[in-house]
Protein backbone atom coordinates (compact mmCIF):
# COMPACT_ATOMS: atom_id res chain seq x y z
CA UNK A 1 0.00 0.00 0.00
CA UNK A 2 0.91 3.69 -0.63
CA UNK A 3 1.81 5.81 2.45
CA UNK A 4 -1.73 7.51 0.77
CA UNK A 5 -3.33 4.51 1.61
CA UNK A 6 -1.60 3.66 5.22
CA UNK A 7 -2.42 7.02 6.19
CA UNK A 8 -5.69 6.69 7.21
CA UNK A 9 -8.23 3.48 7.73
CA UNK A 10 -11.28 3.64 6.18
CA UNK A 11 -13.03 3.60 9.20
CA UNK A 12 -10.78 6.79 10.24
CA UNK A 13 -11.78 8.08 6.57
CA UNK A 14 -15.42 7.59 7.28
CA UNK A 15 -15.19 9.69 10.80
CA UNK A 16 -13.67 12.50 8.71
CA UNK A 17 -16.52 12.60 6.28
CA UNK A 18 -18.83 12.72 8.97
CA UNK A 19 -17.37 16.01 10.43
CA UNK A 20 -17.33 17.23 7.05
CA UNK A 21 -21.28 16.75 6.86
CA UNK A 22 -21.64 17.89 10.36
CA UNK A 23 -19.73 20.71 10.21
CA UNK A 24 -21.52 21.78 6.72
CA UNK A 25 -24.99 20.97 8.53
CA UNK A 26 -24.20 24.63 9.75
CA UNK A 27 -23.00 26.69 7.13
CA UNK A 28 -23.20 27.38 3.26
CA UNK A 29 -19.36 27.07 3.23
CA UNK A 30 -18.02 23.71 1.61
CA UNK A 31 -15.02 21.74 3.18
CA UNK A 32 -12.93 18.95 1.67
CA UNK A 33 -10.13 17.56 2.41
CA UNK A 34 -7.07 16.10 0.04
CA UNK A 35 -4.29 13.92 1.09
CA UNK A 36 -1.20 13.11 -1.22
CA UNK A 37 2.05 11.36 -0.35
CA UNK A 38 4.45 14.40 -1.12
CA UNK A 39 5.08 17.76 -3.02
CA UNK A 40 7.47 18.58 -5.34
CA UNK A 41 6.53 22.39 -4.86
CA UNK A 42 5.40 24.55 -2.39
CA UNK A 43 2.77 23.02 -0.28
CA UNK A 44 0.50 26.60 -0.70
CA UNK A 45 0.85 26.67 -4.32
CA UNK A 46 -0.58 23.26 -4.72
CA UNK A 47 -3.29 23.44 -2.75
CA UNK A 48 -4.10 26.20 -4.90
CA UNK A 49 -4.21 24.06 -8.00
CA UNK A 50 -6.05 21.55 -5.94
CA UNK A 51 -8.71 24.04 -5.07
CA UNK A 52 -9.14 24.92 -8.54
CA UNK A 53 -8.73 21.39 -9.77
CA UNK A 54 -11.89 20.32 -7.32
CA UNK A 55 -14.22 23.37 -8.75
CA UNK A 56 -13.70 24.43 -5.71
CA UNK A 57 -13.73 28.04 -6.91
CA UNK A 58 -16.98 27.36 -8.13
CA UNK A 59 -19.11 27.38 -5.19
CA UNK A 60 -22.12 30.27 -5.25
CA UNK A 61 -20.72 32.24 -2.15
CA UNK A 62 -16.86 31.81 -3.22
CA UNK A 63 -16.56 29.88 0.60
CA UNK A 64 -15.55 26.44 0.23
CA UNK A 65 -12.03 25.29 2.04
CA UNK A 66 -9.58 22.97 1.42
CA UNK A 67 -7.70 21.35 4.14
CA UNK A 68 -4.40 19.90 1.82
CA UNK A 69 -1.85 17.56 3.91
CA UNK A 70 1.37 16.01 2.44
CA UNK A 71 2.21 13.16 3.95
CA UNK A 72 5.61 12.76 3.71
CA UNK A 73 6.39 15.98 4.10
CA UNK A 74 4.86 16.76 7.24
CA UNK A 75 3.03 19.72 5.78
CA UNK A 76 -1.07 20.85 5.58
CA UNK A 77 -2.82 23.83 4.55
CA UNK A 78 -5.71 25.43 4.77
CA UNK A 79 -7.38 27.28 1.91
CA UNK A 80 -10.19 29.45 1.67
CA UNK A 81 -11.71 30.84 -1.11
CA UNK A 82 -12.23 34.92 -2.25
CA UNK A 83 -15.79 35.09 -0.87
CA UNK A 84 -14.09 33.99 2.58
CA UNK A 85 -11.02 36.29 2.46
CA UNK A 86 -13.22 38.89 2.04
CA UNK A 87 -15.37 38.98 4.85
CA UNK A 88 -13.03 36.95 7.75
CA UNK A 89 -9.83 39.29 9.74
CA UNK A 90 -6.59 38.37 9.02
CA UNK A 91 -5.33 35.11 11.30
CA UNK A 92 -8.75 33.50 10.81
CA UNK A 93 -7.38 30.35 10.27
CA UNK A 94 -4.99 30.18 13.23
CA UNK A 95 -7.11 28.35 15.87
CA UNK A 96 -8.10 25.80 13.08
CA UNK A 97 -4.35 25.57 12.11
CA UNK A 98 -3.26 25.25 15.96
CA UNK A 99 -5.68 22.50 16.53
CA UNK A 100 -4.61 20.16 13.66
CA UNK A 101 -0.87 21.19 13.78
CA UNK A 102 -1.06 19.88 18.04
CA UNK A 103 -2.34 16.59 16.80
CA UNK A 104 -0.73 16.21 14.37
CA UNK A 105 2.53 16.69 16.42
CA UNK A 106 1.13 14.20 18.48
CA UNK A 107 0.53 11.40 15.31
CA UNK A 108 -3.04 12.11 16.11
CA UNK A 109 -3.75 12.81 12.23
CA UNK A 110 -7.58 11.34 11.88
CA UNK A 111 -8.38 13.34 15.00
CA UNK A 112 -6.71 16.48 14.02
CA UNK A 113 -8.77 16.20 11.05
CA UNK A 114 -11.68 15.75 12.13
CA UNK A 115 -11.09 18.72 15.17
CA UNK A 116 -10.29 20.80 12.17
CA UNK A 117 -13.08 20.46 10.15
CA UNK A 118 -15.31 20.91 13.24
CA UNK A 119 -13.24 24.42 14.11
CA UNK A 120 -13.40 25.52 10.28
CA UNK A 121 -17.49 24.60 10.34
CA UNK A 122 -17.97 26.88 13.46
CA UNK A 123 -15.87 30.07 12.40
CA UNK A 124 -17.55 29.73 9.03
CA UNK A 125 -21.12 29.59 10.22
CA UNK A 126 -20.49 33.49 11.77
CA UNK A 127 -20.02 34.18 8.41
CA UNK A 128 -21.64 32.03 6.04
CA UNK A 129 -24.32 30.28 8.05
CA UNK A 130 -26.57 27.85 6.85
CA UNK A 131 -29.63 28.84 4.67
CA UNK A 132 -33.20 27.15 3.59
CA UNK A 133 -31.74 27.13 -0.19
CA UNK A 134 -28.50 26.13 0.56
CA UNK A 135 -27.12 23.35 -1.40
CA UNK A 136 -24.17 20.42 -0.52
CA UNK A 137 -22.32 21.85 -3.86
CA UNK A 138 -18.91 19.45 -3.85
CA UNK A 139 -18.60 16.24 -3.13
CA UNK A 140 -17.79 15.54 1.02
CA UNK A 141 -15.37 12.24 0.11
CA UNK A 142 -11.76 12.71 0.57
CA UNK A 143 -9.86 13.04 -2.55
CA UNK A 144 -6.28 11.63 -3.15
CA UNK A 145 -3.36 12.00 -5.65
Amino acid sequence: MSEVEDFLSAAQEQEIVSAILEAENNTSGEIRVHIEATCAQDHFKRARQLFHQLKMDNTRERNGVLLYVAVKDHKFVILGDKGIDRVVPEGFWDSTRDIIQEHFRQGEFKQGIVEGIIEAGKELKVHFPWKSDDTNELSDEISKA
